[in-house]
C-alpha cells in the first residue's frame, strides 16, 4: 500500500433543522458579525430567509453579498473581498451551490490576507490564516462545503483552481431541509455531478488511497439509491437526506483522490456555453468512461455493484464496466437530462477549440486512468456531439 494522507473539514455536522446550531457555532469560533456570500435566486425564494431568521434569534450581526453567479468571475470575488472589508465581518457563511461556497473560500482568506487572487492559483499558493468558515449548501452535488478547491472563471471563458488546505471551512453544515424546494432538473443535474466526483475519485492516478474508495464507494451507494426519488418525488426528506449526506461524501472522496478528465473535458462546456456544471459533466461522462474502459474497467465493475445494487451484474470485468456505462447512460435519460453536445447549444464547428481548451486542464487530466491527448479529447468530445 502507498503512503498517502487524507484531510478533510474540522466539523462536520449534519441532521434536519441543524441550521438551528449556528448561533453556537458562532459562539464557539467567536464570530459577531457574518457576512452571508450566496446569489440571487436564493435571496428571490426566500431560502436566506432561514439564515437571517437564526442570526437574528440569536442577537447577531451580519450582512449579506448575494451578487454570486454560476461559474464566478474573478470581479465577483474581488467585489465580496472588498465588502467583507468595508463591513469589517469576523466570519463568513457560504450558503448555496458550489459557486457560493468557492466564493465565500476565497473571501475567508482574501480578506484579511496580504496575498492577491491572482497569485493563489494553482496547488498550495494560499498560505496563512483566513477568517473563520461555514459552509452551508443548499444542493446535492459539488462537495465544495468540504473541499479545499475554489474555481473562478478568468478571463472570457478559462476556469482557473484555488486550491489549498487552507481554504478547507471550520465547519460543513448540513440541513437537508434546505434542499426540499430544489426543481428536479437542478437536483438532477447536481445529483450526477455528485457521482461523478465519486466515480473519478475511485479512478484516480494519483493520490488514490482506501479511505477514499471507501467514501466514493458508499457515496455512490446512497446517490445511485436516491437520486430518481429525490428527482420525482422532491418532498421526500429521506431521499433528500441521503442524496446531500452522499454528495458530501463524495466531496470528502475527491478532495483527496482528485477528479480527472470528466471535468477537464466540462470546463470548456460551461466556459463557453455557459451550461451548468453538473450537466457539462453528464454530457461528456460515458464517452470519457468508455475511453478509460483499457485500464480502468476492474475499478468500474466494483463500482457498478455499489451504484446499482439491484442489478445483477455479470461476466468479465470488461463486460460488468460497459453494462454499467450503459447503466449510468440509462439513468441520465431517465433524470430527463440532455445526452448531446448539441442539445446545449455547442456546434460541431466548436469541438476543436473545445478539446485545445481542455488540455489546459493539467492539474485535472494527470489524473486519469489513461492519459489523454488533443485528439482524444476531440474524439470524445465527437461521440457527445
Amino acid at each position: 500500500m502507498k503512503e498517502f494522507s487524507f484531510q478533510t473539514v474540522k466539523n462536520l455536522i449534519f441532521g434536519v433543522n441543524s441550521l438551528t446550531k449556528l448561533n453556537d457555532l458562532a459562539s464557539e469560533y467567536g464570530i459577531k458579525k457574518f457576512l452571508i456570500v450566496t446569489d440571487k435566486g436564493l435571496i428571490e425564494n426566500e431560502l436566506v430567509d432561514n439564515v437571517e431568521k437564526v442570526l437574528i434569534e440569536g442577537g447577531l450581526d451580519y450582512c449579506i453579498f448575494s451578487e454570486v453567479v454560476a461559474d464566478p468571475p474573478e470581479e465577483i470575488v474581488l467585489r465580496a473581498v472588498d465588502t467583507a472589508k468595508k463591513e469589517s465581518v469576523d466570519g463568513i457563511i457560504g450558503f448555496g451551490g458550489g459557486s457560493s461556497m468557492d466564493v465565500a473560500k476565497l473571501v475567508s482568506f482574501l480578506s484579511i490576507s496580504e496575498q492577491n487572487l491572482e497569485n493563489i492559483y494553482g496547488v498550495d499558493k494560499a498560505k496563512g490564516e483566513r477568517l473563520p468558515l461555514i459552509q452551508i449548501p443548499t444542493t446535492a452535488g459539488t462537495g465544495s462545503e468540504v473541499t479545499p478547491i475554489a474555481i473562478v472563471t478568468t478571463g472570457i471563458n478559462e476556469k482557473k483552481g484555488v486550491v489549498s488546505k487552507i481554504l478547507y471551512a471550520d465547519v460543513a453544515l448540513l440541513d437537508p431541509i434546505l434542499t426540499l424546494n430544489l426543481p428536479p432538473k437542478i437536483t438532477a443535474m447536481t445529483g450526477i455531478d455528485a457521482m461523478v466526483h465519486a466515480i473519478e475519485s475511485y479512478t484516480s492516478k494519483y493520490k488514490k488511497n482506501k479511505i477514499s474508495d471507501a467514501f466514493a464507494k458508499e457515496a455512490l451507494n446512497l446517490l445511485g439509491t436516491n437520486i430518481e426519488k429525490a428527482v420525482f418525488t422532491g418532498s421526500d426528506v429521506e431521499a433528500r437526506s441521503n442524496m446531500l449526506l452522499g454528495a458530501t461524501i463524495a466531496g470528502i472522496s475527491f478532495a483527496n483522490s482528485p477528479v480527472a478528465a470528466v471535468h477537464a473535458l466540462a470546463y470548456p462546456i460551461g466556459g463557453h456555453f455557459h451550461v451548468p456544471h453538473g450537466l457539462s459533466n453528464s454530457l461528456v461522462l460515458p464517452h470519457v468512461m468508455r475511453f478509460n474502459l483499457p485500464l480502468a474497467s476492474k475499478y468500474y465493475a466494483e463500482l457498478a455493484r455499489v451504484t446499482f445494487p439491484n442489478i445483477d451484474f455479470k461476466g468479465s470485468n470488461e463486460e460488468i464496466a460497459e453494462k454499467y456505462i450503459e447503466e449510468l447512460e440509462g439513468l441520465i435519460k431517465k433524470l430527463n437530462l440532455p445526452t448531446k453536445l448539441r442539445e446545449v447549444g455547442v456546434g460541431e464547428s466548436d469541438l476543436e477549440m473545445m478539446a485545445e481548451d481542455a488540455m489546459k486542464q493539467e492539474r485535472l487530466l494527470v489524473n486519469n486512468p489513461r492519459e489523454l491527448k488533443k485528439e482524444d479529447a476531440y474524439s470524445i468530445y465527437k461521440a457527445a456531439f
